[in-house]
């Protein structure tokens, strides 16, 4: 560090200015010495303190301060009494500072305040170079010097290197020594260490944690003789083979052959079900040609619309499960309906019955049944097909429901009468194929099997003047095929009718002349297009936005022909109030059944009598509601 020398100045203004300007050497103009504000204290008669610092550029780089963790280090409180204070280098090798030192005691000393002769001071001075050496005034810190210097040795100023911090900076070195003291108390070095010890011990041996013993012994739990398998004298008892469960078949498979026509529902007297079937059978006879068909006006049509309504005893629960297929039997005389349902079971209501209910339940089938028709030709008998692989024909003279076509392999999707007597069927299956049968030869085997699409069929219609047509709704793809040309692969339709996107859940040909197809699609559209000329592609008459969005819990939406009028069709809704909807081929809608307080489902499938205004509607929980005026 730098020595310090004091000299003492005391002189009148004129002979220290003197003095100063005699004496000040000219070859070295770095060289400053008192400041007009000292002379004007020596000319008052004070007494002026220089503080000569001949300086080097190592010593001001160990001059400058020192940053708090140095500072700790140096004047740590671990560290002896003699090592707190900081030590003041001195230089041997600059005699200036010496000879500083000599001239700043003697004027101490002096009684009179003479400074000594300045020659001498300069002389010697002159050994300093330039560069290194400086005389400066601290004004900002004359007033400290002599508070400092006052009653103490000027030896002892200089070796303590506190006396050559400022105030500030000194009250800084005393905060910082006690705080170091104090977290030096707190020992937080040697528990960091210490805990980074044994965490190291404890990763380097692998010290798992062991879990305590239970000092409580555990409490034994009572069980009966029963349980341990024990007799009342402590014999054990045999063990007992275990038995497999029972596996429960959500379809079980029904014997082939005629099944008898017994009610489930046998809450009800044989007297009942005889009595129904025998209503069953007087019914029936009827001439087919009562039951032929007319066009009417159309005004006259939504007016007879108009006076149909659903009464409280017209809705009724048939069957057990969702409604899969639904027929209306064509007499006038008497309204006997039909349900077939997602188990297999039949229900046929009789609306007119004196009984309770008068609903009858059968279960000619294990799955659902998607397909039945009461024969046009003789109504006592009611054809019905079911995904099982069976087709079977209740007939209500014999009291059975006899088999008509049977697959181990197929499922089967629907059926539709090829001949008018109803002695022909063409059968879709859900693998593509179509299956012709005939009735009249006896077993269960079909006549012919033809693959007629790729993916699936999901309806066949026949139709109804030139009945060598069917058309096969399948999973995009709608066409027209004749029965005289089928074989059992590579099969062309003769028409195929365009504009679906999606999969199709239904395509019926209209009920008097055949001349208009009506399909059910999934991308939420019902078209209809003119099939009065059979061209190889049919193009879209009209489409008809329509929601046919059921999703999973709601059987699909078939739009079918209202039998009594060639160009109106009806299907179920989506719409609020739910309702049952009946549109016009152009587009147009032309009613909508409804009844708030009764009918709060969607009828998904439908069916209209053939002469009377009368619709039936079935929904998902087995529930029919009849519409009639």
């Amino acid at each position: 560090m730098p020595l310090a020398e004091a000299a003492t100045l005391g002189a009148e203004e004129p002979l220290a200015r003197q003095r100063t300007q005699e004496h000040t050497p000219k070859d070295n103009p770095g060289m400053s010495y008192v400041s007009e504000k000292a002379e004007r204290r020596a000319a008052f008669g004070k007494q002026v303190k220089v503080l000569l610092t001949p300086l080097s550029m190592e010593e001001e780089k160990r001059n400058k301060r020192l940053p708090q963790k140095r500072l700790l280090e140096k004047f740590s409180s671990t560290e002896g009494p003699s090592e707190r204070e900081p030590k003041v280098k001195k230089s041997r090798d600059d005699p200036t500072s010496q000879q500083i030192r000599d001239v700043s005691y003697k004027a101490s000393s002096s009684p009179q305040g003479v400074i000594p002769s300045m020659s001498s001071l300069h002389h010697k001075s002159r050994m300093v170079s330039p560069t290194n050496a400086s005389v400066t005034v601290d004004h900002d810190s004359e007033n400290n010097w002599d508070t400092d210097s006052e009653g103490s040795n000027s030896d002892v100023s200089y070796v303590d290197g506190s006396s050559q911090l400022s105030a500030y900076e000194r009250k800084r070195l005393k905060n910082i020594t006690e705080n170091a003291n104090f977290f030096a108390s707190l020992k937080l070095l040697e528990s960091a260490a210490r805990l980074r010890k044994m965490a190291t011990k404890g990763q380097s041996h692998g010290i798992k944690r062991v879990k305590p013993k239970k000092t409580e012994a555990e409490t034994v739990r009572r069980r009966s003789m029963r349980l341990q398998r024990v007799d009342p004298s402590g014999v054990p008892l045999p063990e007992i083979p275990a038995q497999p469960e029972p596996v429960i078949d959500e379809y079980p498979q029904l014997p082939p052959g005629p099944l008898p026509m017994v009610p489930t529902n046998q809450n009800k007297s044989s007297e009942l079900t005889d009595g129904f079937l025998d209503t069953w059978t007087k019914i029936s006879q009827i001439n087919p040609n009562d039951t032929e068909k007319h066009i009417c006006n159309l005004e006259r049509y939504k007016a007879s619309l108009s006076h149909m309504i659903l009464s409280e005893d017209a809705v009724t629960k048939v069957v057990k499960n969702r409604i899969y297929s639904v027929a209306i039997h064509p007499s006038e005389s008497r309204t006997l309906v039909a349900a077939g349902d997602k188990s297999g079971q039949i229900g046929l209501w009789d609306l007119n019955s004196k009984s309770e209910d008068g609903v009858y339940v059968f279960i000619p089938h294990s799955q659902p049944v998607s397909c039945m028709y009461f024969s046009p030709f003789n109504p006592v008998h009611l054809l019905s097909l079911s995904y099982d692989g069976t087709v079977r024909c209740g007939d209500v003279t014999r009291a059975i429901f006899e088999e008509v076509y049977r697959s181990e392999e197929k499922r089967f999707s629907s059926f539709d009468f090829l001949a008018n007597n109803a002695s022909t069927l063409v059968v879709g299956q859900w693998d593509g194929d179509v299956a012709i049968v005939d009735r009249r030869t006896p077993g269960t085997s079909s006549e012919l099997t033809a693959n007629v699409n790729a993916k699936t069929t999901r309806t066949v219609h026949v139709h109804p003047v030139n009945r060598q047509y069917f058309i096969a709704a399948g999973a995009v793809n709608v066409c027209i095929f004749d029965t005289r040309y089928l074989k059992p692969n590579e099969n062309k339709p003769i028409s195929f009718l365009s504009g679906h996107t999606k999969s199709v859940a239904s395509a019926y040909f209209s009920p008097i002349t055949g001349n208009r197809v009506v399909t059910t699609c999934a991308d939420d559209m019902l078209r209809v297009y003119d099939t009065s000329s059979l061209s190889s592609t049919i193009s879209v008459l009209t489409a008809v936005r329509h929601n046919n969005n059921t999703g999973r819990w709601l059987t699909r939406f078939r739009a079918i022909w209202d039998p009594k009028q060639e160009d109106c069709f009806v299907v179920g809704s989506m719409a609020r109030p739910r309702q049952i909807e009946i549109f016009q081929d152009t587009g147009e809608q032309l009613h909508s059944f409804y009844n708030v307080d009764y009918l709060g489902s969607v009828c998904s499938i439908n069916a209209v009598h053939p002469t009377k205004n009368i619709l039936v509607g079935g929904n998902s929980s087995g529930r029919l509601h009849v519409f009639k005026d």
